[in-house]
């Protein structure tokens, strides 16, 4: 099997950490790896992933970075990482286990055929947790299913959504240099220049609960912001080819 490295950005993740660690190892996929990338918890999130690096040799990796300064840049920081690392696969979640990583398998599988698999909640048989508020449900349900396929006119169900796996040769391509959102709207970003650059993209059904433990970072400010930004990555890559493809690798 490929070499797998899943990359768990994390920011005040002390108690789901060990927790996320041992659920991944726990599913016996042979050269999976973890590479935690930790934004100077105050929690020490860092400590506890060092710690965790010291009982799992060679298959946890941590990446401390100084400061807190958006998703997007920690997950361009651990992507980059993880290619150095050698993966085949690069698998990105939350530590908040509302993405499971019982549907790693799944995600793995249908990387054989595709360049970047999406965990979807908004395909047949996706689900979110039926605890949510009906305002948040038809926002995200709006935002995902109607929104951002007309305003980018791409058939992609749930752009916002973070549980993927790319292609070694995808996170290549798209050129991670030049993706500059920050905040949530990162992904879908990520997912329209995929698409743009004509790379193959899948989604597969999942069920996104809702986390157990520690507070959520998204609130309808974040919300607001990543629906404007969409109509700026719509004009940033008007223009976008396959031919436009990165073609060296990272060092």
């Amino acid at each position: 099997m490929p070499k797998t490295v899943v990359v768990l950005p994390t920011y005040n993740e002390a108690e789901n950490l060990p927790l996320m660690v041992d659920a991944l190892f726990g599913l016996g996929i042979n050269d999976l790896n973890i590479l935690v990338v930790d934004d100077n918890s105050p929690d020490g999130t860092g400590r506890i992933a060092d710690d965790l690096a010291l009982k799992h040799p060679g298959r946890l990796t941590v990446l401390h970075r100084t400061e807190k300064s958006g998703l997007g840049a920690a997950y361009r920081a651990g992507f980059k990482k993880a290619l150095t690392l050698d993966a085949e696969y690069i698998i990105q979640m939350d530590c908040d286990f509302s993405h499971q990583p019982k549907y790693i398998p799944d995600l793995i599988a249908a990387a054989e055929t595709n360049d970047l698999v999406l965990g979807s909640r908004y395909v047949k048989g996706g689900s979110v947790d039926p605890a949510w508020s009906l305002f948040r449900k038809a926002l995200s349900g709006f935002a995902n299913r109607l929104y951002v396929p007309f305003v980018l006119n791409f058939p992609v169900y749930d752009a916002t959504g973070g549980f993927r796996l790319w292609r070694r040769q995808t996170l290549i391509g798209i050129d991670l240099d030049r993706i500059k959102s920050n905040g949530y709207v990162f992904q879908v970003e990520m997912a329209f220049v995929t698409y743009r650059l004509a790379y193959k993209v899948k989604e597969i059904p999942i069920h996104f609960p809702d986390r157990q433990i520690g507070e959520s970072k998204m609130d309808f400010k974040i919300q607001r912001e990543a629906a404007l930004r969409v109509w700026e990555i719509r004009h940033k890559y008007r223009s976008l080819t396959p031919q436009m493809r990165r073609t060296t690798a990272y060092t």
